[in-house]
């Protein structure tokens, strides 16, 4: 019966390969629809079967679908126009497989569209399905897809693995070895693009912006679910055409109905967020105060007398003003020094995300306070009370060019980025600058995935925190929690061969109810222009403590940085308090940081993780101009995949969204999530608060560029 079928399939392929000649008219389909529709597996496609168009660059979903007792759930972000990836956690009600009633599954998929459409020829993509993980959903394929007109797109391809499952038409690369993913989490290399191929096609047409009506042959048999062998019969596979419509809610939200293999109604919903499509379009925060002018020097050269900087209680006066204005701009004035010429600010940046916004704000606030005479201001944004950097303005050039119509080119072309000095001493202080107290009270949640008996737990509670900052560097700081609710106490037992670094998290959660989170205190500093330096000391995390030491070494202007971590920690007692166990690590990594200045950033660590393994971890992360990262990291031991365990190795994808995508108002808020397929404690890093790199970093010249258009904001 499956042979009939090979036909239709056969001729929608030659359809798509023959259109652009028969519709040369009609060119650039991915025009016409620049948000493709989403398949069950929460890739780009059609209903079951993926489709050769991509998603707008920087697109991220998440999509959760549901039919015959099979959820679901899946993350893809279009990491390049051309270039898509997904996590997925799928859920088999009732299927009795690998000695679980409810088989849960964890899986990764990668697509390259290695061909535009053009007016003759189709888009074509190359993908893999399920290509680290059980192998469970595994499959591989090649497709096309063809515009027909504005409405009409038709998609064709040829699938391997369960996508070549259903009327195939031989091996033609070879036959598919048997599956032995052992503890899972490698890519199954070995079976890509092998065995049975079968054709697969189909068709969406568009009657409306929100509508998109569409139709498949499918070329997956499932004959996992329904043949009932090795697992329960989840459905009838009756016939392999599918029909599907989907609607568009919203720029956000997107709903889909189908009717699947002849027996089953299928549903699916997925949300969409983007980078360059944020929820409150535009600012919505307080315009900055006006670019205060000075008088001509040749008609008024009394103005720029410089006598006042002698005068008693003058420079007391321009820093009182300064330090109000500045807060009031969500700056803090860590030291103010003011000669007759120049004004070096030091500040903490509290509420913009764009960094470069807050330097526009405070040379702004600068010439509204400082008298005529004061020709150049030095801004030196501090991270944990260390300059990151120094930029240099003229205030001739910031009045020349606050209206020209290209003014943040022109301001970036003329202003100096340099090293920051060194620390300025008490005199330059503003009153009540230090010693400074700080405290907070606010909720928190934890959470816990992919546990088989309980695939999502969480923990709720409140958290009181404060701080202590006796003098510039030197910081004293602590946290105190109490859940209120939640079932993370409730978790599997670890059954790890390797110390218990990570996987005793059940019994801190159990045991450690009101919790001492961390107490620590930290002095930062730096030795040389280029140099900065940390030393951490005391309960660190809710399950190290110890000490840390760190040295960075990170030009302004160089898009490459060097560090080094060295790190002595000790194993904290369930009950999270000041006890500790018997179980102590040297650990510490050599790192090296990239940015690619393409939105790229490469990190690479080499060293000693807490279970006592040595190897590395490599991550990248795709980072934009509004403050958004979308990532991913591997790490590589010598430990071996049956030491690890579930998952041979650690991994996983990590997400941040500024607050003010969302909001439009400037914030340092953001959220965001590291997500790995299991925890275990091989690859395990000591997490120690307050690492120099991500924050200094950010005034440093690749992160100002980027971020140098909202200067004048």
């Amino acid at each position: 019966m499956t042979r009939n079928f090979r036909s239709p399939a056969a001729i929608a392929m030659g359809a798509v390969l023959l259109s652009g000649t028969a519709l040369a008219s009609w060119s650039n389909g991915a025009g016409a629809e620049p948000r493709p529709t989403l398949g069950l597996y929460g890739t780009t496609g059609l209903v079951d079967m993926p489709s050769a168009l991509s998603q707008p660059d920087g697109e991220l979903t998440f999509t959760s679908s549901y039919f015959a007792g099979i959820n679901r759930n899946t993350l893809s972000f279009q990491i390049l126009p051309r270039v898509q990836g997904s996590f997925r956690y799928s859920g088999y009600h009732e299927f009795n497989y690998a000695g679980f009633e409810d088989y849960y599954d964890r899986s990764f998929d990668l697509s390259f569209q290695f061909f535009d459409e053009s007016r003759y020829l189709p888009a074509m993509k190359i993908g893999l399905q399920d290509f680290v993980g059980t192998g469970i959903s595994s499959g591989e394929y090649i497709v096309a897809t063809k515009h027909l007109g504005p409405k009409i797109a038709v998609t064709a391809g040829l699938g391997w693995g369960r996508l070549g499952s259903e009327g195939d038409i031989g091996s033609p690369f070879g036959a598919r070895p048997a599956r032995d993913f052992g503890r899972g989490g490698k890519p199954n290399t070995g079976e890509w693009f092998k065995g049975p191929a079968a054709p697969f096609a189909g068709l969406s047409y568009k009657p409306s912006e929100a509508l998109t009506l569409l139709a498949e042959y499918s070329s997956d048999a499932y004959r996992l679910e329904t043949n009932g062998r090795s697992a329960s019969r989840l459905f009838a596979h009756e016939s392999p055409f599918n029909f599907g419509v989907d609607y568009a809610v919203n720029d956000t939200l997107t709903v889909g109905g189908y009717y699947l293999y002849g027996s089953e109604i299928g549903l699916r919903f997925s949300l969409a967020l983007n980078p360059a499509r944020p929820a409150v379009r535009g600012s919505v925060a307080a315009a900055p105060g006006a670019l205060a002018e000075r008088p001509d020097p040749a008609r008024d050269p009394d103005a720029y007398f410089t006598a006042w900087a002698a005068r008693p209680g003058v420079l007391k006066t321009l820093r009182r003003d300064a330090h109000a204005q500045l807060l009031a701009e969500g700056i803090e004035v860590t030291a103010l020094s003011i000669t007759e010429g120049r004004a070096e600010l030091r500040f903490r940046n509290l509420r913009y995300d764009a960094e470069a916004q807050a330097i526009g704000r405070a040379a702004r606030v600068l010439s509204r306070v400082m008298p005529p005479s004061v020709e150049t201001f030095v801004l030196v944004p501090t991270v944990f009370d260390i300059g990151a950097s120094a930029v240099t303005l003229r205030r001739s050039d910031l009045e020349r060019l606050v209206e020209a119509p290209d003014a943040e080119a022109q301001l970036f072309a003329v202003a100096g980025l340099g090293a920051a000095g060194p620390r300025p001493g008490p005199a330059d202080r503003p009153e009540g600058a230090f010693p400074k107290l700080t405290y907070s009270i606010g909720p928190f949640v934890r959470s816990s995935f992919f546990d088989p008996s309980s695939p999502v737990r969480a923990a709720f509670g409140l958290s009181l925190g404060a701080s202590y900052t006796p003098r510039p560097g030197l910081v004293f700081s602590g946290a105190v929690e109490k859940k209120l609710l939640g079932n993370l106490d409730e978790g599997r037992p670890s059954n790890s061969v390797l110390p218990h670094v990570r996987t005793d998290v059940v019994r801190y959660e159990r045991e450690g109810d009101p919790a001492l989170r961390n107490l620590f205190g930290a002095y930062y500093f730096r030795p040389s222009d280029d140099l900065y330096g940390r030393v951490t000391a005391g309960y660190l995390e809710r399950m190290f403590g110890g000490v840390s030491g760190e040295l960075l070494y990170k030009p302004v202007s160089s898009p490459l940085g060097l560090g080094l971590e060295l790190n002595y920690a000790a194993k904290r007692d369930f009950d999270g308090g000041f006890g500790f166990q018997d179980y102590d690590v040297l650990t510490g990594h050599v790192s090296a940081y990239y940015d690619f200045d393409n939105g790229f950033h490469g990190q690479l660590d080499v060293g000693r993780y807490l279970a006592g393994d040595v190897g590395a971890t490599l991550s990248l992360d795709r980072e934009f101009r509004n403050g958004w990262s979308v990532g991913a990291f591997a790490t590589l031991t010598d430990v071996s995949a049956e030491e690890f365990g579930e998952g041979s190795f650690d991994k996983g994808i990590r997400i941040s969204i500024p607050l003010s995508y969302f909001t439009g108002t400037p914030t340092r808020g953001s959220i965001g999530r590291t997500i790995r397929p299991i925890t275990r404690d091989g690859g395990a890093r000591l997490s120690v608060p307050g690492r120099l790199y991500e924050g200094i970093r950010d005034y440093h010249e690749g992160e100002l560029a980027d971020q140098w258009g909202r200067v004048w904001r």
